[in-house]
């Protein structure tokens, strides 16, 4: 089975996040799509994340309604920081049966050189590559990768940081969440 890989801290996931994940399973080749909740991501500052399982909780309620969606908790267990090139060795091993692609925005890709192992990660798994609105260059090399994959899904410029920001104001930001996710925030009184 293929499976797309979409590593996130989902801090909290919102609809954009899905719009994307959806839009994986639906339009590419990818036959499910695992949300991996991050424990800490090496380029991100540890101390705004909500706990592990609070995290995993709001990504099971958004996706749960999904056939092609689900969480995974894979990270949680192995050594921190994360790094993906150790994620996916781990999962190769659980499960030598399928084939494991990473899900990631442009803006990622543009930083993807600085990966551990970015080489190894390249060699033995397809990128799906989703378009972000950002600055930059991406390296020379990938831009025309065999084993990069860019899919015309929708631009979505929704962020965390900023729904995060929204409700320490006391602003309405639900629609920017599902439904479940929104409630659980809410009776969580999270990010005030």
């Amino acid at each position: 089975m293929k499976i797309g890989l979409y590593f996130g801290t989902f801090n909290p996931i919102h609809t954009g996040h899905l719009i994307i994940a959806n839009h994986m399973a639906e339009y590419s080749d990818l036959e499910q799509v695992w949300m991996v909740v991050t424990p800490h991501n090496p380029f991100k500052k540890k101390n705004t994340l909500l706990d592990n399982h609070h995290r995993f909780e709001m990504v099971y309620q958004a996706t749960k309604d999904y056939d092609k969606l689900s969480v995974s908790d894979i990270e949680f267990n192995l050594p921190q920081p994360s790094y993906t090139i150790n994620t996916l060795t781990y999962l190769f091993e659980k499960h030598p049966n399928h084939e494991f692609s990473l899900i990631m925005g442009e803006d990622n890709l543009k930083g993807f050189h600085k990966w551990k192992n970015n080489d190894i990660i390249l060699k033995n798994h397809d990128l799906y590559v989703y378009p972000r609105i950002s600055e930059g260059k991406t390296e020379a090399q990938l831009k025309n990768h065999p084993k990069i994959h860019r899919i015309d899904a929708p631009v979505v410029e929704i962020s965390s940081t900023f729904i995060r920001q929204a409700i320490r104001d006391g602003k309405n930001c639900k629609p920017l969440l599902s439904e479940p996710v929104a409630h659980y925030i809410d009776i969580m009184n999270f990010y005030k």
